[in-house]
């Protein structure tokens, strides 16, 4: 698969993926997106950039905190989370927000041209992490700062390995042992990628933590609200049947009501 049809695909899947990323079952994005900008000190008159924005999860705080002097511009490239974004701005009367759709490696933007750049839950899906984040360095202006949030080890267990499982037992091509995320998913592996994108001093935090799934179906509202959505559509109707119900079957046969949503914070000063 070349470059431009993972990310058509991966574009398609979280447009799929919209109809659900907002309900409270997920409210996972708006806490990470929100503790990453309490990280970044932001003050009224700020400019930040957001990279891989989804429905504002830290775009609109962002906005909130550096008030109507200040501007946030978040680039994304699904047009249906960016749809919704922009919905959320209007609600809270965020007139301080701008929301395009744009790929980050082709979007043209001056040098040092802001107070912060954030891209929360999305570096993984760039085929070249180090190249993205010099080019996130290059925008942010000397005295700002870059914030990369990304997940940690064992990613929405033990309910991801169950799915896979099931996945793989209908459909062994769109199985995947490995995710661009495991590599970057313990806190001395992303910083050797901030080193290797020439960019010093970077602290890093990693953040343990759960998020409830009280009942199995709640599972499955993560699997359609997320990344996997796109595994999802790709299934034929029989075959999704069967892995719903074989990945709700198994994950209520664990006794969980729980899955790891472990993270790590990046933030670097320029």
């Amino acid at each position: 698969m070349d470059v431009q049809e993972a990310k058509t695909r991966a574009a398609a899947g979280f447009n799929a993926a919209a109809d659900l990323f907002d309900d409270p079952r997920l409210s996972f994005w708006d806490r990470f997106g929100r503790r990453t900008i309490d990280r970044l000190g932001l003050a009224p008159g700020d400019t930040v950039l957001d990279l891989c924005c989804g429905t504002g999860a830290s775009a609109l705080p962002a906005a909130e905190r550096v008030g109507p002097t200040g501007r946030v511009l978040g680039l994304d490239l699904a047009e249906n989370l960016i749809r919704r974004a922009r919905v959320k701005a209007t609600i809270r009367r965020l007139g301080n927000v701008e929301l395009r759709v744009e790929d980050l490696e082709q979007v043209e933007l001056a040098p040092g041209s802001f107070d912060a750049v954030v891209c929360v839950f999305g570096l993984f899906f760039l085929p070249d992490m180090a190249a993205a984040l010099r080019r996130m360095w290059r925008w942010v202006r000397p005295g700002g700062r870059l914030a990369v949030t990304t997940w940690g080890p064992r990613l929405f267990q033990p309910a991801d390995g169950i799915f896979w499982e099931a996945v793989r037992a209908e459909r062994p091509d769109l199985y995947r042992e490995i995710h661009p995320r495991d590599l970057i998913s313990d806190p001395e592996a992303l910083r050797r990628l901030f080193e290797e994108s020439g960019i010093p001093d970077v602290e890093i935090e990693a953040e343990a933590g759960f998020h409830p799934t009280p009942e199995p179906e709640d599972w499955w509202t993560v699997v359609m609200g997320t990344g996997y959505r796109g595994t999802v559509e790709a299934l034929s109707p029989e075959a999704l049947a069967r892995v719903r119900a074989r990945t709700l079957r198994s994950f209520a046969a664990t006794g969980a009501r729980q899955i790891e949503t472990n993270v790590i914070y990046a933030v670097a000063a320029k």
